[in-house]
């Protein structure tokens, strides 16, 4: 019997494991990641939690929302990309808790929840490579952390702290949005199989 051959069937179940396990994260990731936009609107005050409030898309630097072209990708392109996106949130996670806590000092839960948030990022980020390694499709490298935290610096006027509000806003609904599409790309590796 072939050594390779032997070794490759004995790594297909500890894989498929490693894939449902990061899926399962992912997919718990979503609620939290919805209860934390819930949280941050009800915190932030008028006029982010009325009806009908459309805030402003801030420019974010280094980090945008999942692209419609995404699903037509093949899937380890987008899993790359999930890992970058997820790999660039932990730092604006972090940035939107350092805001928060100037901002609303009184709101240690939604900072904690902030902070949890960065953590979960990192860990779904490091998930999604692992299974991209062991799939044979190595990530690109660490996400632009850097320039990411530089757009959300701002000066302490009136309309900085609406901007540093609405920035915050955009970061959780990133979050959100890709913690989604990298749960929704995990689950066509988890239902189709790992070939």
């Amino acid at each position: 019997m072939d050594p390779q051959a032997d070794s490759s069937i004995s790594f297909l179940p500890h894989l498929e494991a490693k894939i449902r396990q990061t899926h399962n994260l992912a997919r718990l990731l979503t609620k939290y990641a919805e209860q934390l936009l819930e949280e941050y609107v009800q915190q932030q005050g008028d006029p982010f939690g009325m009806p009908g409030f459309s805030p402003p898309r801030l420019s974010l630097a280094g980090l945008s929302g999942p692209s419609p072209s995404h699903a037509g990708l093949p899937l380890s392109e987008r899993l790359r990309l999930d890992a970058a996106a997820l790999g660039a949130l932990p730092a604006l996670l972090d940035a939107v808790r350092r805001h928060q806590a100037e901002l609303n000092p009184r709101s240690p839960r939604l900072q904690r929840s902030l902070e949890e948030a960065a953590r979960q990022a990192r860990a779904l980020g490091a998930a999604v490579e692992t299974v991209l390694a062991a799939l044979g499709s190595a990530a690109r490298g660490p996400g632009p952390e850097h320039s990411a935290t530089t757009a959300l610096s701002t000066a302490n006027s009136a309309a900085s702290i609406f901007s540093a509000k609405v920035l915050g806003l955009q970061v959780c609904g990133l979050y959100g949005e890709w913690v989604n599409r990298t749960e929704g790309d995990l689950s066509q590796l988890v239902h189709g199989g790992v070939a």
